[in-house]
């Protein structure tokens, strides 16, 4: 059918961030970094959906996250020119199952024949063109009724995948399969024998059906979870270009997946084999995987240097901290400003128990990332004392924070790049590059950036409490389409 060839891109983008720890935060996952390639991972998601392509028509994606990412969403998506068609902000995570359903039904309301292709924003498939050709194999069984999933052609006895057991073995053409049955993560043995099998695909987590086929499977094998998400979609709330959930029945939904919802008992499955490369990233081990190595097996990125290292992996993500490996071998070991982790490669799927040690001894750095994203742009933290803080600040062109005022602290604002339209009180005033402005203990005040390019200044605050929530906002104003707040 012709309207099959017309796509909306279901993208899930929440996620909790701890198996690349410290780059990956639950305030700053893994989809929203630059871990291969020259986009972030949620970027190079966005455009392996976009546009037309390979016969294909892509509508603008439907964005499946949550408050804290709504902000981080929009930029990544502008810095790539893809305009997205609905963000949907979760009120909580409650698995993949609630958030499948919520985009379903948010589209059938559009189109009672869409077809919506469902993905992670953190997996890396690195042709394009391929993946394409494996998604229109997939559309004439989803024309039938089927739910189309996609299975990953192993290539090594992997533990840490789920497995798709075939009803039968694929024959080469690339065309889909009926499904036999979901195989949960196996022993090294028992992954060995199902390799050699031939029948036993990855599960990608990876969904292509109609909207009206998987609102269906919910109705009749998770009636449970249908009544509360409806009405969680139903009583949905616009703000600021997104759609909130509504948080009260959201609350009543189960914490499920749609494998486990869904997927595993409804009998319309089909699967597409896919073998061109893929990789969900899920440890630091597979980032050095698919990053360029060298020829003794040396990944390098930032301020890196290998002195007779092998197997190795050394990542710097400070502009100002160089890493220096001497006689390594099969070790991870990557840098921040507030964090390093150093780790046996074959312990990369136990980074996620240093960030439980780091929370249980309340350490801010097991989930808050150094950069703190706004809708006007961000901010990082340099340096923190007793009664001072020293933030760099960058505000994006035409962007501007709301009128606030402080109790307890002061401030000293010093342009290092672009220029700032500063309000103090009635006084209104530009200050450029390497001028600087006092903002006195309750003042109101404000920062904009006026110009076309970036502005960003240092901020010194003084005081006897230097916490975000010491501010009284007067006024939100808005910035590049959406509201600013402080």
């Amino acid at each position: 059918m012709t309207s099959s060839l017309t796509i909306t891109p279901v993208i899930l983008a929440g996620g909790s961030g701890t198996r690349l720890w410290p780059l990956s935060r639950k305030s700053y996952p893994k989809q929203f970094v630059r871990l291969v390639g020259e986009q972030t991972l949620f970027q190079a998601s966005a455009l392996r959906m976009a546009g037309r392509a390979d016969g294909l028509q892509f509508q603008p994606p439907v964005v499946l996250t949550n408050s804290d990412f709504r902000f981080i969403v929009t930029e990544q998506l502008s810095e790539v020119g893809i305009d997205p068609g609905a963000v949907i902000i979760e009120p909580e995570g409650r698995n993949t199952a609630p958030a499948v359903l919520a985009a379903a039904l948010h589209l059938l309301a559009q189109d009672p024949e869409a077809v919506m292709l469902v993905a992670p924003s953190d997996h890396v498939i690195p042709d394009a063109e391929v993946f394409h050709e494996a998604v229109k194999q997939g559309l004439a069984a989803v024309a039938a009724g089927d739910l189309v999933t996609f299975g990953i052609q192993p290539d090594r006895p992997e533990t840490g995948y789920g497995y798709l057991e075939l009803a039968s073995q694929p024959d080469g053409s690339g065309a889909a399969v009926k499904l036999a049955r979901f195989v949960e993560k196996p022993d090294a043995a028992r992954a060995a024998e199902m390799l050699a099998a031939g029948t036993y695909l990855w599960n990608a987590g990876i969904f292509l059906f109609r909207a009206k086929d998987i609102v269906a499977a919910f109705e009749a094998y998770a009636p449970d979870l249908s009544a509360p998400v409806k009405a969680a979609v139903a009583e949905a709330q616009a703000d600021l270009g997104f759609l909130r959930l509504a948080p009260a029945p959201w609350a009543g939904a189960q914490d499920i997946s749609i494998d486990y919802a869904v997927m595993e008992k409804a009998p319309n499955l089909s699967v597409v084999p896919f073998s061109a490369g893929w990789s969900d990233l899920g440890g630091w081990d597979a980032v050095w995987r698919e990053g360029e190595r060298d020829d003794n097996g040396v990944s390098l990125s930032g301020a890196a240097t290998a002195i007779d290292c092998e197997d190795t992996l050394l990542r710097s993500d400070s502009e100002n901290l160089e890493i220096v490996g001497i006689g390594l071998k099969d070790v991870i070991a990557v840098a921040m400003n507030d964090a390093v982790l150093v780790a046996d490669m074959s312990r990369a799927q136990d980074v996620k128990k240093a960030v439980d040690a780091l929370k249980a001894k309340k350490a801010a750095q097991a989930t808050q990332f150094p950069m703190d994203h706004r809708p006007w742009g961000w901010y990082e933290s340099l340096v923190i004392g007793d009664r001072f803080q020293v933030k760099r600040i960058h505000v994006h062109p035409g962007a501007a924070l709301s009128l606030q005022s402080h109790f307890h602290r002061s401030e000293h604002w010093i342009v290092v790049e672009g220029t700032a339209r500063v309000t103090i009180d009635d006084t209104v005033k530009l200050v450029t590059e390497n001028q600087s402005v006092y903002i006195p203990l309750g003042a109101v005040h404000r920062m904009e950036n006026p110009g076309k390019v970036p502005m960003v200044l240092i901020e010194v605050q003084t005081g006897t409490y230097l916490g975000e929530d010491d501010i009284i906002r007067y006024e939100d104003v808005y910035s590049r389409g959406q509201g600013a707040k402080g």
